[in-house]
């Protein structure tokens, strides 16, 4: 095995190969997507799930994704095709075709399952194992979408409405606090007559960008260069007013930098937050999490009673929009690797240090 195989092979831990290897040993389907195997003698990788006769163990390696596998010159078998969507994940993918095409307000799930030739129960099994969503959460995660697209067009609220297949004007304003952070009307507008203030503040991580609305804070973005924060700020509400903030945010702004330096939480801070009934789910199970401390996404997934979520887990802390106030740095992977942070792993790696540091 060449150095970087070893590399790769570090980072997945012995009870994750040995769990690896029983699936491998047993097909199973379930598994497929999780990792893949690689045969040394071969040079091929596959499914966990592959119809071939199983290679001794001494050969084989494990990685969690084909891209990983290739890199390191294996080829994908051809017969279980692992470099090909299969399994939950396209069933998932087809699926999801057909809910966003969908101008339903019900999700008729039935229908849905046997247009792609399956039982409801595994359709509702795929969901919950690929985007730890219900089918009928992503039809709405999927409609809100649409009607948003439509609304940043340039069609009227009236049209967009009737061609996402809302009953009602009430029916889409019952959700536009969770899934758009404004009202319809305001959304069309890019934000028209929303005032948003910002600070950018130093800390022990270089800059921090806290962005608010009266309501909250909507923001907190680390990094080095204030334009491109403030470019992330203005590219989500390209028509809102968005100005240095007022001095009534500088408590927040504070509160956030003492939490950056890992002291003691002082305030509890208001969110003004745009997010999926999942997403909020994650990031107020993220805020539960004791300061110093860390969980896996596969802990998390469990708090939240769905196990096979954690990818939809590690996608809702990759969007989290308000690092620090809602802590995705204290999730880690299950070999007790940093997974990837947007501000960077060193800056995940201080984070936890230094919170660490002061519990101690």
């Amino acid at each position: 095995m060449s150095h970087t195989q070893t590399k790769f092979a570090q980072n997945i831990s012995t009870h994750a190969a040995a769990r690896y290897w029983r699936a491998t040993l047993a097909r199973d389907s379930r598994a497929d997507g999780s990792f893949v195997l690689a045969v040394r003698s071969t040079h091929i990788y596959c499914r966990p799930s592959c119809p071939a006769r199983r290679p001794l163990r001494r050969n084989v390696t494990f990685f969690r994704t084909r891209e990983e596998a290739e890199k390191q010159g294996y080829r994908p078998c051809l017969r279980c095709r692992p470099n090909e969507i299969a399994g939950p994940v396209a069933l998932v993918q087809r699926a999801a075709g057909h809910l966003a095409e969908s101008s339903e307000e019900g999700v008729r799930l039935g229908a849905v399952a046997a247009a792609l030739g399956t039982t409801q129960g595994t359709l509702r099994r795929a969901f919950l194992q690929v985007t730890g969503l219900k089918p009928r959460e992503l039809a709405e995660a999927l409609r809100i979408k649409r009607f948003k697209a439509m609304l940043r067009a340039g069609k009227n609220i009236t049209d967009a409405l009737y061609e996402t297949g809302y009953g009602s004007s009430s029916r889409v304003y019952e959700r536009s606090n969770a899934q758009l952070g404004m009202t319809p009307a305001t959304y069309r507008k890019g934000g028209l007559g929303m005032k948003i203030g910002y600070t950018i503040a130093k800390s022990p991580l270089g800059k921090v960008l806290v962005g608010a609305t009266e309501r909250g804070v909507s923001a907190v973005y680390l990094g080095d260069a204030e334009n491109a924060m403030i470019a992330g700020l203005r590219e989500e509400y390209p028509r809102a007013q968005i100005a240095p903030a007022t001095d009534s945010f500088q408590r927040w702004v504070r509160e956030i930098v003492q939490r950056i330096e890992g002291k003691q939480p002082r305030l509890e801070l208001p969110l003004d937050l745009q997010a999926t009934a999942f997403q909020r789910r994650v990031w107020q199970e993220l805020q539960r999490i004791p300061r110093g401390r860390t969980r896996t996404y596969s802990q998390v997934a469990r708090s939240l009673g769905q196990p096979k979520a954690v990818r939809a887990v590690a996608r809702a802390c990759a969007t989290n929009p308000v690092s620090i106030v809602v802590p995705c740095h204290r999730v880690i992977r299950e070999d007790g690797a940093l997974a990837g942070y947007r501000w960077g792993l060193s800056r995940k790696e201080q984070l936890l240090a230094q919170e660490r540091g002061a519990s101690n």
